[in-house]
């Protein structure tokens, strides 16, 4: 028996002919017959990430089209429509403070309008969890198709990654070995063709996880843009959501928390980016599924580091996709019993079965289990009187950073230093040359004010450089802290995502310039070392002060976020789920 779809409620309703008609009227002035409106195809709808302030996802500005064939082909109806743009490079005070607002909007098109399921077309950073938050909300049958990396990039005969290129790119700079003209040179030069960044930055995280949950076709992930593989790809992705609504599909049979330690799992195998812990915690929970703070340390801290990409390795997005992509990093994982398989996904075979086969065939990209580049790559969770939570990305220690903050004999995975303490990141830039703070090896940064509600939004802002003067002894990374974020791309081995965050009275609120603070990475501590009679002292000065909102989504937001360790969601949001089971009232 052919099911009723929710968009014949719109179209095709006896019961209310004069609703039917107003509905049906203004579809007819591009073309749209009402014969196909009430045929019984499903409406698929195409939500549109890409545009010209949106470069990153640019490219599904053309994907759709093959997107658009394929739902036809398959029998559907393709409608497209536009999403809040989130540009992660350009969004000032940060990209972070829409992902929640581009999920908001998402849901109130998915719910008042005729459609019965959904492509969503991700790409930069928080475009894959924005969506994946609003479909685990209305439960509609999904789908992600990613637009894909950017070609490697290429500067005097060596890759050049997009990000790293940056954060490498001002070392130099600062370090007196380049010109101010070589730096936008670099910087241009990882940027070399259509999509995102070609790291295993965020935005290659974040579509590898949202393959790694089973939202999208089995090796859509890692294709370059550019490449006539994204295109094939978006039009089997076409085909294959029509199915989707015929079966009725959603992703609440997806979305398990199975679904969910495998993405951590997997995260921690391809070196993937620090903001994947707030994303997959904002997923899960708008899932309606709980990821305990433990499970980071339970299931993910011990996973090794399989992924041959940088920033914790060499190679750039084209050779992880010719490698076999996040399907052969999975295939390592699940040999050897670190997957919980037998789950369903978008292909309508488990991922056990989207896994048979996806052995690489290059071992310099991705490494053997038993040989892999490090043995233990997965987030470090610290907590102590600086923070209830904080994670530490230790993929990217280097040996350098370990030989000279972790390796003191006897006392191994232990280091104190001073702490020099900035309001945000135009003080530290302000301030980071000062001769006066006496900045040297044996110092930590710290930068607050860096949060949700005292940015707003959260900055990428905690993989603070050293002062000019260390890094041209180079000395190239000193400890850094903070209640911020740092970029996916960053090969900085920051403590981040501190919640409670300073702007609430987290324990970053009360540290001083000259304190010292004992990081122990044996018990997972991170500690000023002030009595606690000195910290009640100092909470009568108040908490620091941080900037006030500047338009009426940033007071919103404010108002209703909650931590990172949490996710950083709307909390009022999480009570609404499974919101296509409830067809909203007509308008007239």
């Amino acid at each position: 028996m052919t099911r009723r779809y929710r968009s014949q409620d719109w179209f095709d309703n006896p019961d209310h002919i004069d609703m039917t008609a107003l509905y049906l009227e203004r579809f007819m002035n591009y073309g749209i017959t009402p014969d196909e409106l009430r045929s019984g195809k499903p409406i698929i709808g195409i939500a549109q990430s890409g545009s010209d302030i949106s470069p990153c996802n640019r490219i599904h500005l053309d994907l759709a089209k093959r997107v658009r064939d394929g739902i036809r082909d398959a029998g559907g109806i393709p409608m497209e429509f536009p999403l809040h743009p989130i540009f992660e490079n350009c969004r000032r005070p940060t990209a972070a403070i829409d992902r929640n607002l581009a999920y908001m909007g998402l849901v109130e098109i998915l719910h008042g309008y005729p459609i019965d399921a959904v492509v969503l077309t991700t790409g930069c950073d928080k475009t894959t969890p924005s969506q994946l938050m609003a479909a685990a909300t209305m439960d509609l049958p999904a789908i992600v198709l990613s637009g894909g990396p950017m070609l490697d990039g290429w500067l005097d005969g060596e890759l050049v990654g997009s990000g790293a290129a940056i954060w490498k790119g001002r070392r130099r700079l600062a370090a007196g070995e380049i010109d101010n003209e070589k730096f936008l040179e670099i910087a241009a030069a990882s940027a070399p063709s259509a999509g995102h960044c070609n790291t295993m930055g965020t935005a290659s995280t974040m579509n590898a996880i949202a393959e790694a949950l089973g939202m999208s076709l089995t090796g859509c992930s890692a294709i370059p843009a550019p490449y006539r593989e994204r295109g094939q790809m978006a039009y089997e992705t076409g085909r294959r959501i029509v199915a989707l609504a015929e079966q009725d599909i959603r992703p609440s049979s997806i979305l398990t928390r199975e679904a969910f330690l495998d993405a951590i799992v997997t995260n921690a195998a391809i070196g993937g980016s620090t903001n994947a812990q707030q994303h997959i915690m904002a997923m899960a929970r708008h899932a309606g599924v709980e990821i305990h703070t433990e499970d980071w340390m339970k299931y993910g801290h011990d996973v090794p580091l399989l992924l041959n990409m940088q920033p914790s390795g060499k190679y750039l997005g084209e050779r992880f996709h010719r490698a076999g992509g996040v399907p052969a990093v999975m295939w390592e994982l699940e040999q050897n019993g670190l997957l919980r398989s037998d789950r369903p996904t978008v292909t309508g075979k488990s991922m056990k079965d989207n896994l048979v086969g996806k052995e690489t065939n290059d071992r310099e990209m991705i490494w053997p289990f038993a040989a892999p580049l490090k043995e233990k790559a997965g987030f470090f969770v610290l907590s102590g009187n600086l923070f209830d939570f904080a994670i530490m990305k230790t993929s990217v220690i280097s040996d350098e950073f370990r030989a000279r903050y972790l390796s003191q004999p006897g006392n191994e995975g232990v280091f104190e230093a001073r702490a020099i303490v900035f309001d945000g990141s135009d003080d530290y830039h302000k301030r980071i040359n000062d001769p006066s703070l006496n900045i040297d090896e044996d110092c930590i940064l710290v930068i607050r004010g860096a949060g949700p509600i005292g940015w707003p939004g959260s900055a990428e802002v905690v993989n603070m450089q050293p002062p000019d003067a260390l890094i041209k002894r180079g000395v190239k990374n000193l400890p850094t802290l903070g209640d911020g974020r740092q970029s996916g791309t960053s090969d900085s081995p920051s403590i981040l995502n501190a919640s409670p965050e300073s702007a609430v009275g987290g324990g970053l609120a009360w540290i001083r310039t000259g304190d010292t603070v004992r990081i122990d990475l044996n018990n997972g501590t991170a500690n000023m070392l002030v009595d606690d009679a000195e910290i009640e002292r100092r909470k009568g000065d108040g908490i620091p002060a941080f900037p006030a909102s500047q338009t009426p989504w940033q007071q919103i937001y404010r108002s209703t976020v909650g931590q990172m360790q949490s996710g950083a969601c709307m909390e009022m949001a999480l009570e609404y789920r499974n919101l296509r089971d409830v067809v909203p009232r007509h308008n007239h």
